[in-house]
């Protein structure tokens, strides 16, 4: 009996050790439960901006837009492309920083600046595309400058032009003095911290002649950059809540750093983001300030989407 009283004890243990080990893979497999403004899809589903005074909150990877505004789809010297993606969101202060900058491409002669991709109407992390772009203050324009102004259903399906080769490191032909200066333009704004740009193309604007070399030390060498450039703005006033960059090193950049870039093995083709497969969980980012959630859920101007038949439809220059 003493015998059959250990084993029935033996294998009571033995169960509750096995029940304790499914319980615990259980727990392992069950995901924490972030709350919504840590979702890309909660985001993304906001289609206008939160009302109040603009502010930028968190970091440029981790954070949101209060009161942000959107970029008029035309403007002088500039267009904004795949609007139906309806990213021409940011801070009043990114809306006319680019204003300027187109009105600055039109003066020099340069033809249309194309405007891709800046934030969503209310910042905060995006399905795909893009870590970045999440507090209003960040933008990209592509490079290419060889389209006449055209309707908005022209501007929803264009290419991207690549400035690089990237067997030889080097700009290839299609550069030219006008690229430069194009980034020239951007990089000149004080409002403007930072510009990033493929190593080959920073290699090419160091090598150039400028009279002021100053705004080189704002170009920062990033890998794919090759058809486009990011432009980046430093936290604004009335943004307490934003988090700056660390300082940028002193100097042009144009040596050792730059060399350092160039002699990577990295590989610097870069790739057309596309949606993530359905099967896959949607992005998350844990990080996103608690003080996102009340901007996301905070009253504001719905504006309508922007299908591709609307966008064919539309006028090409409305009145801003």
């Amino acid at each position: 009996m003493l015998r059959l009283a250990v084993g029935l004890v033996a294998c009571v243990g033995m169960l509750a050790a096995l029940a304790g080990d499914a319980d615990a893979k259980a727990r392992k497999k069950t995901p924490r439960k972030l709350p919504a403004y840590a979702s890309s899809v909660a985001w993304a589903a906001v289609s206008g901006p939160s009302q109040g005074p603009a502010r930028s909150i968190g970091g440029y990877a981790a954070g949101c837009v209060a009161g942000a505004q959107p970029l008029a789809g035309e403007g002088t010297g500039y267009q904004v492309i795949r609007l139906s993606r309806q990213r021409n969101f940011g801070h009043p202060q990114l809306v006319e920083t680019l204003k300027e900058f187109g009105r600055k491409v039109a003066a020099a002669g340069l033809g249309t600046a194309l405007i891709a991709d800046m934030g969503q109407a209310r910042g905060g992390p995006m399905p795909m595309g893009h870590a970045s772009h999440q507090i209003g203050l960040d933008a990209d324009v592509w490079l290419r400058l060889d389209l006449p102004p055209m309707g908005r259903g022209g501007r929803e399906n264009l290419d991207e032009v690549k400035f690089v080769d990237h067997e030889r490191m080097r700009v290839n032909d299609g550069w030219s003095d006008r690229q430069a200066r194009l980034i020239q333009i951007a990089a000149s704004d004080p409002r403007v911290v930072r510009i990033f740009v493929n190593p080959a193309i920073k290699q090419a604007m160091c090598a150039h002649s400028w009279s002021d070399r100053a705004f080189l030390g704002k170009l920062r060498p990033w890998f794919g950059h090759d058809g486009h450039m990011h432009i980046r703005l430093s936290c604004p006033s009335g943004s307490p809540q934003c988090e700056d960059q660390a300082a940028q090193p002193e100097g042009d950049g144009c040596g050792e750093e730059l060399e350092s870039w160039l002699n990577r093995p990295v590989p610097v083709v870069e790739r057309p983001s596309a949606p993530a497969p359905t099967t896959r969980p949607p992005p998350r980012v844990a990080n996103v300030p608690a003080a996102c959630e009340p901007v996301l859920r905070a009253g504001g101007t719905r504006l309508a989407a922007l299908s591709a038949d609307t966008a064919s439809k539309a006028p090409a220059f409305p009145s801003e």
